[in-house]
């Protein structure tokens, strides 16, 4: 996605394009930082705004609508990413596979967490029934925060599909392709030059 300023038409376009896609789609690394500086943006306006004369009311009110509608924006763009995390992940775990793309920083680690949560269960359920056994009533261990550091790559070569020291199984991918890894798997590929940290 060429690096876009967020504006309100930006963001309603991503919102139009999230409604109508059942993929997750592709957003700039630092969507999040560039909306809150436009939504500090729009304050500030609405701000100089109020200190001006009365003659300026109608401003005022077109800023606060308009500040009002991109929090929906947000709201309902958060949502239905939200979900979509939410059902890659369960198809992931049903899968067992783990090859998320798309997704944010934030909304990998969101992912991780809701496939460990969900590979645990089915593993303390799903499994033992299978083989006969009374499930186990066990709580999933949280991820450890160390585990979810991240980073991004772009890969430069091939890489076909293998399984993470997590084991969790990876790819493929093609030069070009971007993803967020955790920090030792990407550290890997970087060191053997089939990806390059961005």
């Amino acid at each position: 996605m060429a690096q876009n300023i967020i504006t309100y038409e930006t963001l309603y376009e991503i919102l139009r394009r999230e409604r109508t896609r059942q993929e997750l789609q592709e957003l700039e690394p630092d969507f999040f930082k560039n909306t809150v500086k436009y939504i500090k943006e729009k304050a500030a306006i609405l701000e100089s705004q109020k200190e001006k004369s009365p003659l300026f009311q109608e401003e005022v009110k077109k800023t606060q609508k308009q500040i009002e509608n991109i929090k929906k924006i947000l709201k309902e763009l958060y949502e239905r990413r939200e979900l979509k995390i939410i059902n890659l992940a369960l198809s992931s775990s049903r899968t067992n596979t783990n090859n998320p793309s798309n997704l944010l920083h934030e909304e990998l680690i969101l992912y991780n967490n809701i496939k460990n949560l969900l590979d645990v269960s089915r593993e303390n359920i799903l499994n033992k029934l299978i083989k006969g056994e009374i499930p186990i009533n066990k709580e999933s261990k949280p991820i450890k925060s160390h585990e979810n550091e991240l980073k991004l790559i772009r890969f430069i070569k091939h890489v076909p599909k293998f399984v993470g020291t997590d084991n969790y199984i990876y790819g493929p991918f093609e030069p070009e392709m971007l993803a967020n890894l955790p920090s030792k798997i990407a550290d890997l590929l970087i060191k053997k030059e089939r990806a390059e940290q961005i």
